[in-house]
């Protein structure tokens, strides 16, 4: 396979780790290994004895048996555990489409659910959405677009970049279109739990049967580190599909790193809760800056996840705003173009505890400017 460069990494790879503060990230604050094992009495002594041989390929009984914790209608049979969510989008792109077939894809949109596609040979159509419509979806598009040789639809919600939300009656006419012509729904949910401006979703796979729901620990749980994703489906075609090719990517994962999500998974409420008390903060802070900058920024307040993608009034292309801020103030912004989304709108993280010194230094570079 030849794929296009994954620019919005390469971008992350040459400045993540060089700037003092990453305004774009789109994880949660983190943890502590220490702090996920006083979670349970005996935890540190059990993570000591842990095995380190290989792992069961699907993932561990007791880490799938945690993630069913997040679904209604999902036996620990319906997970496939992968090493992060990364992988998993490569596989189910890879075992669902076939050259020819075609594929909608919900944008802006993270490279991968797209570019594996286009490398498979299929064709994708965005769903576009826009800043000026809230970034709404369009449901008459979606109807008016599907093919007959659509395998299947792509849908984020909540929304990176843009901390949109879509409403649970508009999930259902989605689920109503893709029943209506059998294809496949990819449901993005890794930021499924920071819902902080309406209700949380139900899950596309406790709805469908031909829904692959994709979960991961890095972004809502704030544990990147672990490198653990899975998707959750009732579809066994599907899953026996993925789970075959896994065993040309991975084979299993990281014992430790599955002891720890399991862990860490059975305390689920506990860690979001602490997540979401930051995000709403953070969300505070930014309101008032936004408005106090008013002549400088489009701004709409998101309504779920740890991004948000406001935009410039400034006769600047935002790549190079956000380079210049990067290297005068040491304030990292992700530009919008790396979302293939024109030269205006940049993506903001608010889920970590130093947003506000973060702000502090891009009110001092916009003082000066």
């Amino acid at each position: 396979m030849k794929i296009a460069d994954f620019k919005l990494e390469r971008f992350f790879a040459k400045f993540e780790f060089n700037v003092p503060y990453l305004l774009c990230a789109s994880d949660c604050e983190s943890f502590t290994i220490q702090e996920l094992l006083d979670l349970e009495p005996g935890a540190s002594e059990a993570f000591q004895r842990q095995w380190l041989g290989y792992t069961e390929s699907p993932g561990s009984p007791e880490l799938r048996q945690a993630i069913t914790g997040l679904y209604q209608t999902i036996a620990p049979e319906d997970i496939l555990v992968h090493t992060g969510a990364e992988e998993a989008i490569f596989s189910f792109m890879n075992v669902a489409l076939e050259p020819g077939d075609h594929i909608i894809v919900h944008t802006p949109a993270y490279q991968s659910l797209f570019q594996v596609a286009e490398a498979v040979g299929a064709t994708v159509s965005k769903w576009e959405t826009r800043e000026e419509d809230n970034w709404e979806l369009d449901i008459e598009w979606l109807d008016q677009n599907i093919r007959p040789d659509t395998r299947a639809i792509v849908v984020n919600c909540p929304h990176n970049p843009t901390g949109y939300l879509m409403s649970e009656s508009k999930l259902r006419q989605i689920i109503a279109l893709a029943q209506e012509h059998g294809i496949l729904l990819f449901s993005d949910e890794v930021y499924r739990g920071l819902e902080f401006g309406a209700a949380q979703l139900p899950a596309a796979c406790d709805l469908y049967d031909k829904a692959v729901s994709l979960g991961v620990m890095s972004k809502t749980y704030g544990l990147p580190g672990l490198r653990i994703g899975w998707v959750a489906t009732r579809h066994r075609e599907i899953y026996q599909k993925m789970a075959a090719f896994k065993d040309y990517t991975t084979i299993c994962n990281s014992a430790p790193s599955e002891f720890l999500a399991a862990l860490a998974l059975r305390h689920h409420a506990q860690l979001t809760r602490r997540n979401l008390a930051i995000i709403q903060d953070n969300l505070a802070l930014l309101n008032q800056f936004f408005e106090r900058y008013h002549d400088i920024f489009n701004w709409q307040t998101p309504k779920a996840g740890s991004t948000t993608f406001p935009s410039l009034k400034l006769a600047r292309d935002s790549e190079e705003f956000c380079l210049d801020l990067a290297q005068r103030q040491g304030v990292l912004l992700l530009p919008g173009n790396y979302y293939d989304y024109g030269q205006r709108n940049f993506r903001l993280g608010f889920g970590r505890k130093n947003l506000p010194q973060a702000l502090e230094q891009l009110d001092q570079y916009l003082t000066a400017i």
